[in-house]
Parts: C-alpha cells; structure tokens; sequence
C-alpha cells in the first residue's frame, strides 16, 4: 500500500480523515476547513489496468487533479492507493465502504455489482481500462515440457485458475466448447494467480488459466507454453473502473477528477509506450518486455476508458456464466453501467479508435526503441540484421486471433515463401491441415528465421 497526501500549503498542518471517502471538520480561530480521503483499489501486476491504477499511480496525475481542486475548494485530498492480486479483494473492501474507486475485470465487475446490491453498498461502471476484442487476454498455459497439445487433452487433468475471475471464464466457456464439463471433466483448483503459477512450476497442476499478465510472464520465462488462446473465443473481454454510489453522491467532482487523471494516463500510455511500459515493470517487478506485450503499441490491450456498447454487450452475456457457477443471482447490467461521470469528464476530448489489427514489432536494446513490421517474414530478416545482442524482445501477432505473442515462444508454419506465428500449437496445426494442399507446415523458430533469409 501506498500514500500520499497533497494539499495546499495553509492546510498541511491539518488532521487527515481516517476513513474512505470521510471528510473531517477541524476549527482554528474560528475557520474550518476538511480533509477528504480517496481509497483506491488497483491489481498493480494486473497490468491492462495500469491507466486506473499502477501507471496513474506512478504519474501523479490524480493527486494533481486533487492539489488543483483543493486550492479551490479549501480541502486536502488524501490519496490511499490500495494493491490487490485479484478483484475479489476489492469487491469485499469496497462492499464493507473501506474502497471509493475499484479497478478489476470484467467477470469481477459483475460480481462487484451483485455484491453491492446484495450488502446494500451498491457500485457502478464507470469506465474501461484496457480491453480485446476477442478475449485475447485471458490464456491457459501449461509446462514447457507437458504432452498437452489442445484444451481437450485437459479432460480429467488438474487445472488452477481464480473462480469467479476472467480467466476462470474463459477456461469455462473455452471447456464447454470443446466439449468438456467445466466442473465434472477437470479437478478445478481456485487459486490466486502466484499459487497457481507455483503450482505448474511443481509440477501438482496440469495447465493454469489466468489473466494478464500472468501467462506472457510465465512464457517469457520459460516456466509455460501457451495452450489456449482466449482470442479463441471471439469475444470481448476487458477490465474497467467501478465506484461505489455513496461516494459518488458525495463527491462526484472527485469521480470526475479520477476520470479524468485516467484520460491522462492512458494518453500518456499511447504515446508513450516504450516509456509507460519502463514505468510499470519499476513499480511491478514485472519483466518491461511482458509488460509490452500487452501494453505496447501493437499490444493485447487495447487503452481506452470509453464504455464502448461491444464490451457492454459482452458483459451481458458473461452474466449467464456466473449464475450458472452460483456465483451471481443476476445482474443488471444497464442499471450497473453509469456513462454519465466519464462524459462529463470527458468534455471536449476526442474519442480514440478501435482497436487496430497488431503488427509484428521488435524491440531494441539501442536508443530503447521499437520498430514495426508489414510481415512476420520482415521481423524474422530484422531480427537476423541486429543480431540477438542487441535485441530486448520481438513480438508476432498470431495469424488467426491477431494475439500478439513473443516471436520466438511463437508457433510457426511455412506456407511456400509465407511465413506465419501462432500462440498455440494447436492453432498452428489447425492452419496447417487446412491448407495442407499448399505444403503448409509447422517449423522451427530457427527454421521460419532461416527460410526468411
């Protein structure tokens, strides 16, 4: 956990409230004047929420939001930024009016909402953080050395994952398509994403199905190979802001300001990159290039608090997975989602566009910069040219989900002078027999490097 307190230079001497969202009077020669503290909830290595959390953090924005707001309304703004593992933390915190301002992810949020309604506590979306159109950021990995080649040698396997999270609904809708019973085709081990990740290196589980930025980290480091792609599904999934009602009555310029610190951030995070990607991995002990992965360029994730009306669709439809794993009665979802606080915040500003198909990017270690390719065979001819000593990490988006994945923990298929990347081994095979009469098949990364050349 980390404070910090801003105020203007008369107050500083002035006791600070010690609950969330509380203000207190104190009088001296006949003034007053208040303090209002703002908890914050983030999931600091939960790292596509890094613009309502880690990042905006580190950036200071919010407390100058705060410092410029205190000058005028004669208050000090207390910031207490709370870090969690998971959302579930944040729910329960916020439920007992101990958090004003949560991040988490979509699963979560809609738990977040039954909860708050539920303990008489209720919250509202008020904006997304980051966010795939295709769920690309949920991912089932296994050991570098496993036989596991598809989700479907999972039957009867071990699997961990966090109930009630992201990951944990795509592993459920990933297993029902393939023909599997979530919960009587595997053992299901509810586990928080470290314990999970231990267990793998262990050996006591069979796969792990986890959120960003657990699986890239995992690859990265050679402790796990990607055996399912979230982006599989097709569906959007992302993670997003909520706030509890009472605070919001009760300080709604506060909200705006969070919401608007959180515009700054994630401009900051576009165009800069390389740069918010440093920022993180020193504030999160997370490896900068995993960071990348998701938060670059050409990244997983994609930056923008517009509640856009696909995510909002998307959640709807997660509501019926959840309440077939008794973890929600119901939800509503319009009732639950307030765009008002983000549009008056947003006043002014442009929209950002759509996510944007990835492209394959490479990372030097020289002027710490990075360079974009039209082609996989074009990554694999620049990675030749610089020579592994002068590069930080290369990454290829997969050729069917579009996921972007490290280019050498990447899956590649030679079709004639074609080259192509996939995050999983049954993706690539899956390519190559469909286009087997083209003299499709799957390579080497040293291979596909070669045949580049």
């Amino acid at each position: 956990m980390r404070t910090r307190t801003l105020a203007p230079a008369l107050l500083l001497i002035l006791p600070l409230a010690t609950a969330c969202g509380e203000s207190s009077g104190t009088g001296s020669g006949g003034g007053s004047s208040k303090t209002v503290t703002v908890t914050v909830g983030y999931q600091s290595k939960t790292i596509n929420t890094v613009t309502a959390g880690t990042l905006l953090r580190s950036l200071g924005y919010f407390e100058q939001e705060l410092a410029a707001r205190g000058k005028k309304d004669g208050v000090t703004y207390k910031v207490d930024w709370q870090d969690y593992a998971t959302g579930a933390p944040i729910t329960a915190q916020m439920t007992a009016g101990k958090i004003d301002i949560g991040s988490m992810g979509d699963f979560p949020l809609l738990i977040n909402a039954a909860r708050g309604k539920e303990l008489k506590q209720p919250t509202r979306l008020v904006s997304v953080t980051g966010y795939n159109l295709r769920g690309g950021l949920n991912t089932v990995v296994t050991a570098p050395d496993a036989k596991l080649e598809s989700l479907a040698d999972l039957r009867g396997k071990k699997v961990s994952t966090s109930v009630g999270s992201a990951a944990d609904g795509t592993l459920v809708r990933a297993l029902q398509r393939a023909g599997i019973d979530p919960e009587k085709g595997i053992e299901k081990l509810n586990q928080q994403p470290s314990v999970g990740a231990s267990a793998l290196q262990a050996g006591s589980v069979d796969a792990l199905s986890q959120f960003v930025a657990w699986p890239g980290q995992l690859a990265f480091e050679g402790r796990a190979k990607a055996l399912y792609d979230g982006a599989e599904l097709n569906l959007p999934t992302f993670h997003g802001v909520t706030v509890r009602e009472k605070f919001t009555a009760e300080h709604p310029a506060v909200l705006e300001d969070f919401l608007r610190a959180q515009r700054k951030a994630t401009e900051h995070l576009r165009t800069q990159p390389v740069a918010a990607a440093e920022a993180v991995a020193k504030e999160t002990g997370l490896p900068a290039e995993v960071v990348y992965l998701y938060n670059g360029a050409n990244g997983i994730a994609t930056f923008d608090p517009a509640l856009r009306p696909e995510l909002l669709a998307a959640l709807k439809e997660d509501v019926p997975v959840l309440k077939a794993a008794k973890l929600v009665d119901s939800v509503d979802v319009d009732g639950f989602v307030d765009p008002a606080p983000l549009k008056r915040a947003a006043a002014g500003t442009q929209d950002y566009p759509a996510a944007a198909p990835g492209r394959p990017e490479l990372w030097l270690k020289e002027g710490n910069r990075t360079q974009s390719f039209d082609s996989p065979a074009a990554l694999l001819k620049a990675l030749k040219a610089a020579g592994p000593a002068a590069i930080r990490a290369a990454y290829v988006p997969d050729a069917v989900t579009g996921t972007l994945w490290f280019a050498d923990k990447a899956v590649w298929v030679a079709e004639g002078s074609e080259l192509r990347a996939f995050v999983t081994p049954s993706g690539a095979k899956a390519y190559a027999e469909q286009h087997a009469g083209s003299g499709a098949r799957i390579v080497s990364f040293a291979e596909a490097g070669a045949l580049a050349s």
